[in-house]
């Protein structure tokens, strides 16, 4: 049977999508999407309020994806469509709706994989020595990722199931290891006290990013009305214990100011604790590459069905929505928001230095993404309440009071990313942008133009923004970073940042080095 669609603009099918997923593919997938959150990104919410400001965070964002997916669950079993939000909005707001849902969708799942493309590259140049480099090895797994998923859900998901269990038993291998030499002197106390939390909420929120694409393959589901609650439900808990388990293990044993700025936090924290070049820090450094890989192929999936559905209704020119006619899979829908994708990573080409930072930038971007979502999802829903009463609904949630908990806390959500991580994130991204221009320029001009060029010009960075204020200090457009390599060193780089006399809300700093033999330094 073909999919079809009575909505104007909709692009014709020559093949349809296949309905091959179960509960447990839905789980993988649900779980999958998000494992990569513990194996980096979280890190850098312990610079606002330490391991304990995060952990805290951690409470409400934790109820609020508990009560989302919940509601979500309601929209996904009434609407299981591959468009996923875009529909649901569409069903209930109108044309409109559903293409700026769709649109903040994409903008969750088109920049979250740079981030987790470059701690794939981070953990394999980590795991080589510096031999392979962190850019080219981001880029070379974006595109093997993009070429699985053009053979197909059923192989795709297999797929996704097989990394996400390795995954799961590289951080049971990390647990294991980190329990003896767990402290909790060493996590501490809670720092920049509410400040520091809701510094932190959106890292928390990386922990579960991206779980909710498990419905944009309702279509390919065998039985969607039943398994979509379960397999939400059970890889919302699942989650929940894995992030706290990671948290904790991972900042009682090694020094995290050390680690806030890793994109390999865990074999980072396993080699303070049992020395640089230890081998249960490879272990899970290999294995890591799994939890890094399943995300990404995940998300993938997520963005290439989202794309798919967006053009298949008109939001998106037509041929995004041709499908495979061998392996049933979007092509240009997988290849076109991947492009995308890789444009802030290829500009690490041109400058590597500005890596590390957009990491942080793209987990933002993502994260303000989702949020927005969430938030007219649940708008959704509500309406949808009131307009259609009568609509079958194969699972209902607790209404209103389920939706309205996990709307209040979407809320709070929204405030945290906007006002205590967006300036810094849009004063990083200018300077990623600005700074990737000036070295390609540079590589073009004379030599003699070259000498002329400040010396601060080189390899330009962003300083840290203060959390001791009331709101987050805006980035340092003035900062300057020198970098330095040593090989075989406890530090793998140092950064001096320099701020002009006429940014008083910078301020000199240190990047962290990497740990070596059970000690982190600065």
């Amino acid at each position: 049977m073909s999919t079809n669609t009575s909505s104007p603009g909709a692009a014709p099918q020559e093949a349809h999508l296949s309905r091959v997923l179960g509960p447990l593919h839905l789980w993988a997938l649900a779980v999958g999407l998000v494992i990569s959150g513990n194996y980096f990104g979280w890190s850098y919410g312990m610079e606002s309020g330490g391991p304990m400001g995060l952990l805290y965070a951690l409470i409400p964002v934790t109820l609020f994806y508990v009560t989302f997916m919940l509601s979500y669950s309601e929209l996904a079993t009434m609407i299981p469509h591959a468009g996923g939000p875009s529909a649901y909005a569409r069903r209930a707001m109108g044309p409109f709706g559903g293409y700026m849902n769709g649109v903040c969708c994409l903008i969750e799942f088109v920049f979250a994989p740079p981030a987790i493309a470059l701690a794939v590259g981070g953990y394999i140049e980590n795991l080589s020595g510096g031999a392979l480099g962190q850019i080219p090895v981001a880029i070379g797994a974006y595109f093997l990722f993009i070429f699985i998923n053009y053979l197909g859900m059923k192989t795709s998901a297999r797929f996704e199931l097989v990394v996400t269990l390795i995954a799961l038993a590289g951080l049971l291998i990390f647990w294991a290891a980190a329990a003896p030499n767990f402290s909790w002197e060493r996590i501490g106390t809670l720092q920049n006290g509410s400040e520091g939390i809701m510094g932190a909420v959106t890292f928390a929120i990386w922990f579960y990013l991206a779980m909710e694409g498990g419905a944009m393959a309702a279509e390919e589901m065998i039985h969607p009305q039943k398994d979509i609650p379960m397999g939400f439900l059970t890889g919302c808990g699942t989650l929940m214990v894995m992030g706290v388990l990671t948290l904790l293990c991972t900042a009682g044993i090694a020094d995290y100011t050390g680690l806030m700025k890793l994109d390999f936090p865990l074999p980072a924290a396993l080699e303070g604790a049992f020395g640089q070049g230890a081998t249960i820090g490879k272990v899970v450094n290999v294995i890591g590459l799994f939890g890094l890989i399943a995300s990404l192929h995940g998300i993938i999936v997520g963005y290439s069905r989202q794309t798919y559905a967006m053009a298949r209704t008109g939001y998106l020119p037509k041929f995004l929505a041709r499908v495979s006619p061998k392996t049933h899979a979007p092509f240009w829908a997988l290849l076109v928001p991947g492009l995308v994708g890789i444009v802030p990573i290829a500009l690490g080409l041109i400058d590597k230095s500005y890596a590390a930072g957009l990491t942080a930038t793209m987990i933002t971007i993502s994260v303000f993404g989702s949020v927005a979502m969430y938030i007219i999802s649940l708008l959704s829903l509500f309406i949808l309440r009131q307009k259609e009463p009568n609509l079958k609904r194969p699972f209902k949630v607790m209404y209103p009071i389920v939706p309205a908990v996990s709307m209040i806390l979407a809320l709070f959500c929204l405030y945290c990313v906007v006002f205590y991580n967006t300036a810094a994130t849009c004063g990083r991204t200018t300077l990623t942008i600005s700074r990737a221009a000036s070295a390609a320029g540079r590589r073009t001009t004379s030599s003699s133009r070259a000498d002329a060029l400040p010396a601060a010009s080189t390899n330009s960075a962003l300083a840290t923004p203060s959390f001791s204020s009331r709101k987050p200090a805006w980035p340092c457009a003035s900062a300057v970073t020198s970098r330095t390599t040593t090989s075989g060193s406890a530090c793998r780089s140092a950064t001096t940042v320099a701020c002009a006399s006429t940014a008083p809300q910078c301020r000199p700093g240190a990047s962290p080095c990497t740990v070596a033999a059970s000690t982190s330094s600065w």
